[in-house]
């Protein structure tokens, strides 16, 4: 897919989320149910995601077709227009499970680090309390 590197935003300063998260948590919403596009970027919304314009989305969906991680079928079951409704394949959660080992394994040597990790304390409120 891509390199799982993250970046920095040059207007906000914040570290931005990789494509991949992205594209992972797709996958992960549909290990658990097939779902419209619309659905899906509600659902990231919900889920606490940055804001991802619907074209950002639809275009991540359609490389994960590409990709044969995800299979689409025009909906027409329901009233109104036809919607293109995606599902998981098996090579996509065979994908969505390794990465989220990789992530877990992250997570690990992350609490790790953190566990020796002291703070830095306000040198200005320390240097005051001695006089």
């Amino acid at each position: 897919m891509t390199d799982d590197a993250t970046s920095e935003s040059p207007r906000s300063g914040r570290p931005r989320l990789h494509g991949e998260l992205l594209q992972t948590s797709l996958l992960a919403f549909l290990k658990n149910w097939n779902a419209y596009g619309y659905e899906l970027t509600q659902r990231l919304a919900e889920a606490g995601m940055p804001e991802f314009d619907s074209g950002t989305v639809y275009r991540t969906l359609r490389q994960l077709e590409k990709s044969g991680f995800v299979s689409s079928f025009w909906d027409t079951s329901e009233s109104g227009p036809a919607r293109r409704r995606y599902s998981l394949t098996g090579p996509g959660e065979l994908w969505l499970n390794g990465w989220l080992a990789t992530i877990e394994n992250y997570q690990a040597v992350l609490q790790n680090a953190m566990k020796g990790f002291t703070p830095p304390t306000n040198k200005k409120t320390t240097e005051n309390e001695g006089e």
